[in-house]
């Protein structure tokens, strides 16, 4: 089948995404710059965790990242709706290679008689917090880029694909930074690949065609970012699915404290801090593929529910663990349950969003999402800090579990809708946001 013209595949076809050029493209840029990304992220949780033993340093990493993120996002938005997108895309990647270099020549032991000790956490957090701002403008730039590669019918088959490609890069990531320190190579060894697979990033998205503005705004920057914030607003079932996700993720989150489990409650190291990373996306990985054949659209919401709830109970159960086997177990668990709900909110939203708004409103769910993960992140390394890092998991899977019952009683609308529903949904809240 041609790439182009946008020929209609056959229903069924499991593959129909990846036979659009430039889908491809996008999914292999993402793939390896969240490779790269998830690396940096394990690998500076523990070493800074290493270098310290404080559950607050950890804290301060998410928030570090989340205060630009969030509080750019909606600016990103509106930017990423006014120019093209290949070229904010090379502006994004060759700013996290920069700051990704400056932490590589932090941490560096030959650097150790240029870079004072005190200095190397301030200096890793400004560059955090500049990979923040790079996440503000990569989220709804990198949005538009997908809805425009492939067809609308082909959303739901193409955000599984998405959601596998980052999931399996997610699984490897973890996973070389534990044979890496394993091996002897620490976090140097770490950096040199992250920098050649954001390099690996830049050539690939030299490749994509250019993406123009959707819209030229006629108003003010003002009124342009609330029509967005807005539209999502009055579109109740785009704003109950990011609801959910933030409040669920932001309370039962329990990545950033890895490190501390791994070091001091279940003595098992780097390579166990690695498989522990790993276990979550590779759960969210293999779901995703049987997902690719049994989608969870049939009734979104009701899968929707039913997946935070499992993610909950998962976490509830890696916090009461004291075994290996069984922690990887629920990670893996709560991985699975993860993927459902971020395949059926990618495509509520991939479906519910007009082109002209796709960038405005991107920036509004990551908002969202930086909210839930950057700022849970600092929300879990506080909690440890002030209740132990135990009870702060418990807690935090036990708050997810009543946020579910809550929506639950507020949502019971929605449950009975299948994905053939959503178009009609669209088009009366559509009517209902610009009315």
């Amino acid at each position: 089948m041609s790439d182009e013209g946008h020929s209609q595949p056959k229903k069924k076809d499991s593959f129909a995404a990846l036979r659009y050029k430039d889908f491809r493209i996008y999914l292999a840029q993402r793939f390896f710059f969240t490779f790269a990304y998830q690396m940096q992220t394990a690998a500076l949780g523990y070493y800074i965790y290493d270098l310290t033993h404080s559950k607050l340093a950890l804290a301060w990493v998410g928030l570090s990242e989340a205060i630009p993120a969030v509080g750019l996002a909606l600016y990103g938005g509106y930017i990423a709706d006014k120019y093209e997108k290949r070229k904010m895309l090379l502006l994004i990647f060759s700013g996290v290679f920069l700051s990704s270099f400056v932490m590589f020549l932090t941490t560096f032991k030959g650097m150790s008689g240029y870079v004072h000790t005190g200095w190397i956490l301030p200096i890793l957090y400004g560059m955090i917090f500049c990979n923040g701002i790079a996440r503000a403008f990569f989220g709804p730039a990198i949005f538009t880029v997908y809805a425009h590669s492939i067809p609308r019918e082909l959303y739901p088959n193409a955000s599984t694909w998405s959601s596998t490609g980052w999931q399996i890069a997610s699984i490897l990531g973890p996973l070389c930074v534990g044979l890496i320190y394993a091996l002897g190579g620490g976090i140097t060894g770490n950096f040199i690949i992250i920098l050649i697979f954001l390099l690996v990033t830049l050539v690939l998205v030299f490749t994509l065609r250019k993406y123009p503005a959707v819209f030229v705004p006629k108003e003010s920057i003002w009124k342009s970012l609330s029509e967005g914030i807005g539209f999502v607003f009055k579109t109740k079932m785009m704003v109950a699915a990011m609801s959910l996700d933030l409040f669920s993720v932001f309370f039962g989150g329990s990545v950033a404290l890895l490190p501390v489990f791994a070091q001091d409650i279940l003595h098992v190291g780097a390579e166990g801090f690695g498989v522990m990373k790993m276990a979550s996306s590779l759960g969210a990985a293999l779901t995703m593929v049987i997902m690719v054949r049994y989608s969870p659209l049939n009734k979104p919401w009701r899968n929707l529910l039913i997946a935070v709830t499992g993610f909950g109970l998962c976490i509830i159960g890696f916090g009461l663990s004291r075994s290996f086997l069984l922690t990887v177990l629920f990670l893996f668990g709560q991985g699975a349950f993860d993927s459902i709900s971020v395949i059926i909110r990618g495509t509520l939203v991939q479906l519910l969003t007009p082109d002209h708004m796709r960038g405005r409103v991107s920036a509004v769910n990551s908002m969202f999402i930086g909210s839930s993960n950057e700022i849970g992140d600092f929300e879990s390394g506080l909690m440890a800090n002030w209740l132990g890092t135990v009870p702060a998991v418990l807690v935090g899977g036990s708050i997810t579990l009543l946020i579910v019952t809550i929506t639950y009683f507020k949502t019971t609308s929605l449950l009975p809708l299948g994905v053939s529903d959503i178009h009609t949904v669209e088009v009366a809240e559509e009517k209902a946001a610009t009315a």
